[in-house]
């Protein structure tokens, strides 16, 4: 039974690990793109930094910021599906 939660703890940490890097790319991708649709276009109302502040804000609260989550609940799903079959089968 130990050897399930030991396992079930590195499973989470390698999955948080997963989610961090992820995260971090993901940003760093948004941010570049931000800067390249800025560069692109014209904007004389606002400085670049204020611009790419404000698309990094909206997308703090987008869908595919919420999308990563499913690093741990896909994962962690399936583990349970298959401990559940190994149980009762």
């Amino acid at each position: 039974m130990f050897i399930w939660v030991f396992r079930l703890m590195v499973l989470f940490a390698i999955l948080t690990l997963i989610y961090v890097v992820l995260s971090q790319y993901s940003r760093w991708n948004h941010r570049k793109t931000l800067e390249a649709d800025y560069d692109a276009t014209d904007h004389v109302d606002e400085n670049r930094e204020e611009f790419v502040a404000e698309g990094m804000s909206r997308y703090e609260h987008s869908l595919s910021k919420r999308l990563l989550l499913g690093v741990f609940v896909l994962p962690i799903a399936i583990v349970a599906v298959l401990l559940l079959i190994a149980y009762y089968m």
